[in-house]
């Protein structure tokens, strides 16, 4: 199973295309492929392009645990890239969709930066979902792990906890993130963030991925806590989000429209041997 790996400030993803493979992945498939022992390992596998009457180009992002993401920023400026390097887009703007809607794309000259409006985040409990009666989840209080935490929810096409904090730390998002991604009230459960705003046009956020677990770096992430952070008052439109593995522009228009530009490096072209497979994890 041929394969090519990049990344997105250190959130990496395997990209295969379904028409060389022939027919869909299975669950197992999907497990080994991302190990990081059993397989080539990555954040995720981008399974396109695919055929769509609703965009340019279609494409579906499963998890390491094999459940499917609604969207990814960092995935889907590596499918541009990807795209770009096979010759299927240039520099003009084009459309893609996925499980979480259509956005627009663009790979600016020499495929140094790509950038993706990621569309209008929403704080609204009956579109996130979060439980309770419909309003808008901000400034809620939420007890983890003996804990009161301060939280605001959000959707950008997939869910998100965002808890804004004094200080924020990698060993804080392993103890708190588990819990928290898989709290009853998140009932198709949710990628969280943990945010400290530096100043009026910089933030910087702490990463657990919904299915995936720490992460480095994601650009729904760094969407939905800019998002946050302009919807608490805290921050200016352009917002620099800074994480463990580097950092991404995002603007946060008036009507909570986002639009990231980043990074994508090209990482390795591989083939995955049938045996591999033979696995169960």
């Amino acid at each position: 199973m041929k394969f090519k790996k990049y990344h997105g400030l250190g959130n990496d993803y395997i990209v295969i295309a379904p028409e060389a493979v022939g027919r869909d992945l299975t669950l197992d498939e999907i497990r080994v492929v991302c190990h990081r022992n059993y397989g080539p390992g990555s954040d995720g596998i981008l399974w396109g392009p695919l055929e769509t009457d609703q965009a340019d180009f279609g494409l579906r992002i499963f998890n390491p645990d094999a459940s499917e993401a609604e969207k990814s920023g960092n995935g889907l400026r590596i499918f541009c890239r990807y795209l770009y390097d096979h010759g299927l887009v240039r520099h003009d703007p084009f459309t893609v969709h996925t499980l979480g809607g259509t956005v627009r794309c663009r790979v600016h000259e020499g495929a140094a930066a790509i950038q993706v409006e990621m569309g209008k985040v929403s704080f609204r409990s009956d579109v996130i979902p979060v439980t309770g009666e419909p309003r808008e989840v901000i400034g809620e209080t939420l007890e983890v792990a003996g804990r009161s935490l301060t939280y605001c929810a959000a959707t950008i096409g997939n869910p998100h906890c965002v808890l804004p904090m004094d200080e924020i730390s990698a060993a804080l998002a392993h103890e708190l993130g588990p819990h928290i991604e898989n709290e009853p009230r998140f009932p198709n459960r949710t990628n969280v963030q943990f945010m400290k705003v530096l100043g009026r046009n910089d933030i910087q956020i702490e990463i657990w991925e919904r299915g995936a677990g720490y992460t480095l770096a994601s650009g729904s992430s760094s969407s939905a806590a800019a998002a946050v952070a302009r919807k608490l008052g805290h921050c200016d439109a352009d917002i620099t989000v800074h994480m463990p593995g580097g950092k991404l522009a995002i603007t946060v228009t008036d009507d909570f429209a986002v639009d990231m530009t980043g990074p994508v490096i090209h990482v390795l072209d591989g083939e995955i041997a049938r045996e591999a497979f033979t696995v169960q994890i």
